[in-house]
């Protein structure tokens, strides 16, 4: 079995299988939920069945797809999946911050870019810590600003 993807470990979140599992070795859904619940002995979410999952199909490039646990073939080549409505949503968990911001920028379009994140920023802030926010907001942007 082969590992991740070069780009996967700037590209998904640091709780993401992606970060030490190759194409296959997870499943791939659209969105966090109660039902794949973040592992932290393991370092990511889990489906009911202790299947690795990724939560963000828009950070890790593929499809939603139930790859390992049901094994359906990993796309070779798909274009990337836009961030859904419900990714765009402030999550609950601050797990899923950095997720969240992906989805915002890559939602927003070029020329508001700056406006954008001024917005993720005033909203993250008024649920989590402002250290945090400042964190998650500069992992992001270090590689969502260069990628655009």
């Amino acid at each position: 079995m082969s590992g991740p993807l070069p780009q996967w470990c700037e590209q998904t979140c640091v709780v993401c299988p992606a970060q030490q599992l190759g194409p296959g070795q997870f499943d791939v859904v659209d969105r966090p939920g109660p039902e794949f619940a973040y592992n932290p002995d393991i370092g990511w979410r889990l489906t009911a069945e202790g299947v690795a999952v990724c939560v963000h199909p828009y950070r890790v490039g593929l499809p939603p797809g139930r790859y390992a646990s049901r094994g359906e073939p990993v796309p070779d080549q798909t274009p990337r999946p836009a961030p859904t409505p419900a990714s765009l949503v402030l999550p609950a968990e601050l797990v899923d911050l950095e997720g969240w911001l992906v989805a915002v920028l890559r939602d927003a379009p070029e020329e508001q870019i700056f406006g954008a994140v001024a917005r993720a920023e005033r909203l993250a802030a008024e649920r989590f810590e402002p250290k945090q926010v400042v964190a998650a907001m500069r992992r992001v942007l270090s590689v969502e600003l260069a990628n655009r």
